[in-house]
């Protein structure tokens, strides 16, 4: 579910990145808002703070955003595997057992050095150095920002409602709690 919603928020993703990248700012202003692009994978391990599940978020939304015709077609799913394996990265160094905002943003962070990785492989980094840095850095402070920040406050959100309580599995403190 965590990925179909992405998969959609992917997909119109596509318009609001194409009207800030040619807004007459500077030309890597795009980069301010890719780090939506990184949300589906930190997103889902902090809900469901199991192994795997950020790789398999990042892949599902992707493949949902390139089905519903995302502006770069199936290269989509290569950049979804790759953000989600990056992102799984960070979560599996930490062996699962750590879970917040800032593990969330350096989540982020290693996607956006995947997407790099990939944008390298596709012809899409051939620039002069300064160029790099600005485009890259502004996707690394996004990737932070969306992937980390608003990542963390949206499932602060929906744990509010109680909702997790239904996806995670029960805790040695409920278990003790039975006992009583």
């Amino acid at each position: 579910m965590i990925a179909l919603v992405f998969g959609v928020i992917f997909k119109l993703w596509d318009s609001v990145y194409g009207v800030v990248k040619s807004l007459p700012l500077f030309p890597q202003a795009g980069q301010l808002t890719y780090g939506m692009w990184f949300m589906a994978g930190p997103v889902a391990f902090l809900l469901i703070r199991k192994p795997g599940v950020a790789l398999l978020a990042s892949l599902a939304a992707a493949n949902v955003s390139s089905l519903l015709g995302s502006s770069w077609g199936q290269e989509t799913i290569v950049y979804g595997f790759v953000q989600g394996l990056a992102a799984e990265l960070i979560f599996a160094g930490f062996r699962y057992r750590k879970h917040g905002l800032v593990l969330a943003g350096f989540a982020g962070i290693l996607s956006a050095v995947g997407s790099f990785l990939v944008d390298l492989g596709y012809g899409y980094a051939n620039y002069e150095t300064w160029v790099l840095v600005l485009k890259y850095g502004l996707r690394v402070a996004s990737a932070f920002v969306f992937a980390g920040i608003f990542a963390y406050l949206i499932v602060r959100a929906v744990e509010a409602t109680g909702v997790t309580k239904l996806i995670r599995p029960i805790s040695k403190e409920d278990i003790a709690s039975l006992d009583q």
